[in-house]
């Protein structure tokens, strides 16, 4: 299994720019998050588990490896809609998935031109596909490209995090930013972190 990457550069960094936050890197120790290196298995993992449990997700995945064996756009392809949704998902969600098989297939959406794009631009490509909206994107961009600044505003886990670790009752999204700023060009480090944090 693959986590993400990071070393004492990030986390040092990071520690010098904020105190607080300093405190409960210390507190935490390192954290290892597993992810999936290719990015179009991502894609269709991120699909599969969008508004369900970690449990009914893994559940479901396991079912979709098991039908498609290896998960390419080829065997999207090749898949019925019918047995894509048999593995336990909605018509909506089969479509998604069927829909990003057909476009990679195609050449509509190149995934091998996403490593050399800045993130904005990342962004833009990703959440044009049907079932990737800019959340979904940001997460593909940790969690697969392993890109090193991602910090989402639209992840309310992150937010909550940040409640906690600050001690404020409510976020407004100008504090987020300059959270954010604080924490370039390693946010996605301390998004890790954050995540942590909100749970506590």
């Amino acid at each position: 299994m693959d986590f993400f990457r990071y070393s004492d550069v990030e986390l040092n960094y990071l520690k010098s720019q904020d105190e607080t936050l300093a405190q409960a890197i210390k507190r935490i120790g390192l954290i290892e998050r597993a992810v999936i290196p290719d990015l179009f298995t991502a894609l269709v993992s991120s699909i599969v588990h969008q508004q369900i449990s970690n449990k009914a997700g893994a559940t479901v995945w396991g079912r979709v490896l098991q039908l498609l064996g290896t998960v390419t756009p080829e065997t999207v392809t090749a898949a019925s809609l019918e047995a894509i949704q048999y593995c336990g998902m909605s018509f909506r969600k089969a479509g998604y998935i069927k829909s990003i098989g057909s476009a990679v297939a195609s050449g509509e959406l190149d995934l091998a031109e996403l490593p050399s794009l800045p993130d904005s631009e990342v962004i833009n490509c990703l959440s044009g596909q049907p079932g990737i909206g800019v959340w979904t994107a940001e997460m593909l961009m940790i969690f697969s490209m392993q890109r090193p600044d991602v910090v989402s505003w639209h992840d309310l886990a992150i937010r909550r995090g940040m409640m906690n670790l600050y001690g404020q009752a409510e976020l407004t999204r100008p504090q987020f930013e300059e959270y954010r700023q604080r924490y370039s060009p390693y946010g996605s480090v301390a998004s890790l972190y954050l995540w942590q944090v909100s749970k506590e």
